[in-house]
């Protein structure tokens, strides 16, 4: 075969992703309130894009030439499934009112279905002050540079900032003394003198190094640092073991002074810096609403943080006719062509995407509903692959639609990600629950022991209530709800009822 360059001609297919399909799919994971700023910064980049008023939200409608497949009206949960319910099947009713006009959100509220009634007539005509909830305006370290002024000047105002940028939001010191001495050239003795006073600061206790600096610090402020409580100050590591006996040894007391002493001690703060605001709080915005409906339940979407765009075509008409022609208007004719194109997409996408996220939401408050009728013991185990095979969508757009989204409902608000979890065999039967049920029943179990149980105990109570699982699963679940082992609590319980 000879060797030389030669032009071949081959045909292949492949799957290209194009730059709205990578939009479409990047809008599927945000939640409302992501969505809410990725509009905005639409609404500046194109002119033709507009936020409908009120009287306009209106749901857009996609169309085949649009590239979606047309989408019938609101219909039920059970219709969603592909092979649809039995005869003998029980009936659950989804109304599907996310894309209404007079949704809940909008009115601010579900009229009560979400637990809210009562509120705004309780708290006044205008509703509670949620700002009054807030955190204080002044940083721990605005509080403490304050302080620094009124008494430091000159360079032990610096040593003073230094110091003070080196707390930590729950008031402890974080620095090495010794190396802040070299880094600023100054003595060692000079830095713990300005750290001594740092700690008279309010509030008492900051500028500590460990917890038993802190609380010796509180003690001192409440005049309680006497002998004995310096040395039980000093074993904190043999009161977290609850070795009463030693500490009555080593401090010098009887029963009665050693549970004075752990009363007083219960009563200090341990991390004194966090009564000072940080950054303010967030509240978690809930994108889906769930509540009872006349038939089964009513699902909608937050419209409150989800602006409807339009397309505006007037402006489009209007621009398209004063373009001239010439170079440069083949350049703005193709620039509002595009501005048009991305504008329509974007509406249709947007639409899409809430048509989406209310199918997975149906299916997935169908496959829970016990959990919504009587709690977290009736949870059940559910996959990703079963809610996308049951409304015939691939996996990883069920991924997307439950990534950051938040459900709100008359149990409070969850993450769409928290009905998703695993199974393990409840019975010898074969039946699965979930491990989040299982997780609920020890809690309880744990919350009403009058007597502490061991892992062997609850594990024979689970049994009872049909969950047949190992001692290293109630081990494994009870450390993972930062539970301690039947030793600790018993510890923890005598050192309860002693400062009693």
């Amino acid at each position: 075969m000879a060797l030389g360059p030669r032009l071949d001609l081959r045909q292949s297919q492949s799957l290209v992703m194009t730059p709205q399909l990578q939009q479409a799919i990047k809008l599927l994971a945000l939640s409302n309130l992501e969505i809410e700023g990725f509009i905005a910064e639409e609404l500046e980049r194109n002119p033709l894009l507009e936020a409908a008023r009120d009287e306009e939200r209106e749901p857009a409608q996609p169309s085949e030439e649009d590239g979606f497949a047309d989408t019938p009206g609101p219909q039920t949960a059970d219709s969603l499934l592909s092979g649809g319910a039995g005869e003998n099947e029980a009936r659950l009713d989804i109304e599907e009112s996310a894309l209404s006009d007079d949704s809940g959100s909008d009115a601010g509220g579900l009229d009560g279905s979400l637990g809210l009634s009562g509120i705004a007539s309780s708290m006044g005509e205008d509703g509670p002050d949620f700002d009054s909830f807030a955190a204080a305006d002044i940083s721990l370290h605005d509080h403490l540079f304050a302080q620094a002024g009124a008494i430091f000047s000159g360079h032990r105002e610096m040593i003073a900032g230094q110091l003070i940028e080196r707390i930590d939001e729950t008031g402890y010191l974080r620095a090495d003394l010794l190396h802040l001495s070299h880094q600023l050239g100054v003595p060692m003795a000079e830095i713990e003198e300005v750290l001594l006073a740092i700690q008279s600061f309010e509030p008492t206790g900051v500028g500590a190094r460990d917890l038993s600096e802190c609380l010796a610090l509180q003690a001192h402020e409440a005049d309680r640092y006497d002998p004995a409580m310096a040395r039980l100050i000093d074993n904190l590591d043999l009161l977290a073991r609850g070795e009463l006996g030693r500490l009555k040894r080593l401090c010098n007391v009887d029963d009665e002074d050693l549970a004075d002493m752990i009363a007083e001690l219960r009563d200090y703060d341990p991390k004194p810096g966090c009564r000072f605001g940080g950054e303010a709080v967030q509240a978690v915005v809930p994108d889906i609403f769930v509540a009872p409906g006349k038939i089964g339940w009513a699902i909608e979407l937050n419209n409150a943080t989800l602006p409807r765009l339009i397309v505006n075509r007037s402006y489009y008409n209007e621009l398209s006719a004063g373009n001239g022609g010439g170079k440069n208007g083949d350049k703005d004719g193709a620039w509002l062509n595009e501005c048009l194109s991305n504008a329509n997409w974007l509406v249709r996408a947007l639409d899409q995407r809430a048509r989406t996220i209310v199918k997975v939401a149906s299916e997935l408050v169908r496959r829970q509903e016990e959990f919504f009728r009587k709690g977290v013991a009736h949870l059940k185990p559910l996959t990703l692959r079963e809610i996308a095979e049951a409304i015939e969508m691939h996996e990883s757009t069920v991924s997307r639609a439950t990534s950051n989204k938040y459900l709100s409902c008359d149990r409070g608000v969850f993450e769409l990600k928290y009905f998703f979890t695993s199974g393990i065999k409840a019975g010898e039967d074969g039946e699965e629950a979930s491990s989040e049920a299982v997780k609920s029943h020890i809690r309880a179990l744990i919350d009403n022991e009058e007597k502490i149980l061991s892992d062997d105990k609850l594990v024979a109570l689970l049994k009872d209530k049909g969950f047949d699982i190992a001692r290293r699963t109630v081990a494994k679940y009870r450390e993972a709800m930062g539970i301690g082992s039947s030793v600790e609590r018993r510890r923890q319980r005598k050192l309860k009822n002693r400062a009693a």
